[in-house]
């Protein structure tokens, strides 16, 4: 892994006044949340090797149906604090990724809600398991390499279909590769791997039991396949608008009356 060095410089030399700054860009009350509508969404889909894709699709709907996602609905009926906990940790080890995507996309305020989060989450919240960030009234949002690609004008690309990571295109796979190769927290700590290795397990559980509402709905219509295809791609096209938009408030990249999912 290609080790970038911030994890030092993000906890240690993050002055107060950064800190400050996030505090004072936002309102005592917490922000009204922003929702990027269906008929604002231009998106297609493209999927040239869809009998391939199916294939692979039958593959990791085995693998969910026989491991993931029974594992995510025992998860779901742990205690609330507990999942509440989990979610939180995960957001918050994760958000030295949307600082540098934050960064990339030319989204400033954002950086610095970031930033300011990542600080106070990860000393007062007792490694981000409580997100006093969000009691304090600043927004969290996501970001990733994907979202990156689309802000700077890169195209979907074809559908491709994932083995056991699931539905992407090309371009959203490229930056799920890069999101592997770029670790801000380097590898040199044995507490660190600790902490990376429970962040993947628990990214991994707590996003699959978020989405179970949508899938269990989905898997309901004639074709599964076609239907989450599309669902991923409307969600990707929304989330890509949000970037471009760059708003600092609290954002729903989804489009209105689509139920909330774990993408």
């Amino acid at each position: 892994m290609l080790p970038f060095k911030c994890a030092p410089w993000l906890v240690r030399n993050t002055s107060m006044a950064v800190l400050a700054a996030g505090l004072a860009g936002c309102s005592s009350q917490p922000p009204a949340s922003a929702t990027v509508t269906c008929a604002e969404i231009s998106f297609s889909v493209y999927d040239p090797a869809e009998p391939f894709n199916r294939g692979v699709f039958a593959f990791n709907r085995v693998a969910d149906d026989y491991a993931l996602a029974p594992v995510a609905r025992g998860y779901r009926y742990l205690p609330d604090f507990f999942q509440t906990g989990v979610h939180n940790f995960v957001a918050n080890f994760g958000e030295p990724k949307v600082f540098i995507n934050d960064l990339l996309q030319g989204n400033p305020m954002r950086s610095v809600n970031t930033l300011g989060r990542f600080a106070l989450n990860t000393t007062v919240g007792v490694v981000g398991l409580i997100d006093v960030s969000g009691m304090a009234g600043i927004p969290r949002h996501k970001a990733d390499f994907g979202q990156t690609f689309g802000v700077w004008g890169i195209g979907n690309g074809p559908i491709v279909e994932l083995p056991l990571f699931g539905t992407s295109n090309s371009r959203d796979a490229a930056g799920r590769v890069l999101s592997f190769v770029v670790d801000p927290f380097g590898s040199n700590s044995d507490t660190v791997d600790t902490l990376s290795t429970i962040n993947t397990v628990g990214g991994i559980v707590d996003g699959r039991a978020e989405a179970l509402p949508l899938t269990d709905s989905l898997q309901k219509l004639p074709d599964y396949y076609s239907a989450l295809r599309n669902v991923v791609a409307e969600h990707r096209a929304a989330y890509v608008e949000d970037g471009k938009q760059g708003s600092a408030q609290t954002t729903q990249p989804q489009c209105e009356g689509v139920p909330t999912d774990g993408f």
